[in-house]
């Protein structure tokens, strides 16, 4: 992989008022009580797909921790391709949706919001190789690498008619909104990328027309849930195929690929980076969630690194990630380049990271162990 040279983390200051983070939020009908977002997070622990009473117990400790609105998990639509892993929640099937709606009960009982994070893998498979049949854009993986089969257009609207029926689950269910995953080298970025996807069709070409798969895709979900109930997109730069890749390569370039996703029916954009500090394009110390709302007018959600000093890849390698200060996350904040922060390994170490925050006391903040992650607390 081609990996930049690692940033130095944001320092562990002395807290200053953290109150930004505290002020509610409202776009539409989706009303927040503060801007604290837990990120979606692959957690594994869904035998079969199902999620149990200790998934909504993990989820309802963050609820009552003080997090504004829950992402869920990666959770497969339904469509035999979606992914492989039986221990990742689906979102499909009366098991399952009778524990996401437990989830819902949940969350909502401890006074939070929440939406399921609908996924479809592409040709990204765990364990790689497995006997599912994997698809993709072109069957590309890198250069030279063949993946998966490319996406008839039979396949192509079947995919894009089960994000719908998932979308249209979740708002039966309860959910406050959905996110579709469209980031990190997963189906919809193996669309967007032009390294996997070389079609000839109308889903292929540049940048704007290798958006059509998730336009397609966006339309379908805002006909099944109708105008009034919130999508988020998360999209990235970066790829786990290749840490330097980019879609955009000036803020022109991504002004290009957003417009048709906003003219979509995109409400909020999740911007996911791997370090939250680091400037998206040169000459400006905007990251990618303060280019997106100064391009598009949405709101944004900044995720990456929060109040830890190394990235997940980093954090797994060493085995862990040391806690940081938030001046440098208030800073941007505060001045409005973003609308909502995710926080993800933090919340995994600390249920009550909301609290512990507002307290100030950032000294009792737990740092991220990678062993956390073979436990659901």
């Amino acid at each position: 992989m081609n990996q930049p040279q690692e940033p130095t983390a944001p320092p562990h200051t002395t807290p200053r008022s953290p109150e930004a983070l505290f002020r509610p939020f409202s776009t539409g009908k989706l009303h927040l009580a503060n801007r604290i977002v837990m990120a979606p997070m692959t957690r594994a622990f869904s035998p079969d797909g199902v999620p149990g009473p200790d998934v909504a117990a993990y989820y309802r400790r963050r609820a009552e921790g003080g997090v504004g609105l829950i992402i869920t998990e990666g959770t497969w639509v339904p469509h035999p391709s979606a992914g492989n892993n039986p221990r990742v929640p689906r979102f499909h099937g009366e098991d399952a949706l009778a524990g996401w709606r437990r989830v819902v009960d949940e969350v909502h009982g401890a006074g939070g919001r929440i939406m399921p994070q609908l996924w479809h893998t592409g040709f990204i498979l765990e364990p790689p190789g497995s006997a599912l049949n994997a698809v993709s854009p072109s069957g590309i993986g890198r250069p030279g690498e063949t993946i998966g089969a490319p996406m008839t257009q039979e396949d192509i609207d079947a995919v894009i008619a089960a994000f719908g029926k998932a979308a249209a689950s979740a708002r039966e269910l309860g959910f406050d909104g959905v996110e579709l995953h469209g980031a990190h080298g997963y189906l919809f970025d193996q669309f967007f990328w032009e390294v996997t996807n070389q079609r000839t069709d109308r889903y292929g070409g540049d940048l704007v027309a290798r958006t059509r798969f998730a336009v397609e895709t966006l339309k379908e979900v805002r006909r099944q849930v109708g105008p009034d109930f919130p999508i988020v997109l998360r999209y990235s730069q970066w790829k786990q195929q290749d840490y330097g890749a980019r879609l955009a390569h000036t803020p022109a370039d991504l002004e290009r690929f957003l417009a048709p996703l906003v003219d979509a029916g995109v409400d909020i954009f999740h911007c996911s980076q791997r370090r939250f500090w680091e400037p998206e394009f040169t000459g400006s110390d905007l990251n990618l969630a303060g280019w997106t709302r100064k391009l598009t007018g949405k709101p944004t959600v900044s995720v990456g690194s929060v109040t830890l000093d190394t990235d997940l890849q980093g954090s797994l390698s060493a085995g862990g990630a040391n806690t940081t200060g938030l001046d440098a996350l208030l800073d941007r904040l505060e001045r409005e380049e973003f609308d909502l922060v995710a926080v993800g390994r933090s919340l995994i170490a600390n249920p009550s990271w909301p609290a512990i925050v507002r307290s100030r006391h950032l000294g009792e903040l737990q740092p991220f162990r990678r062993e956390l992650l073979g436990q659901l607390h």
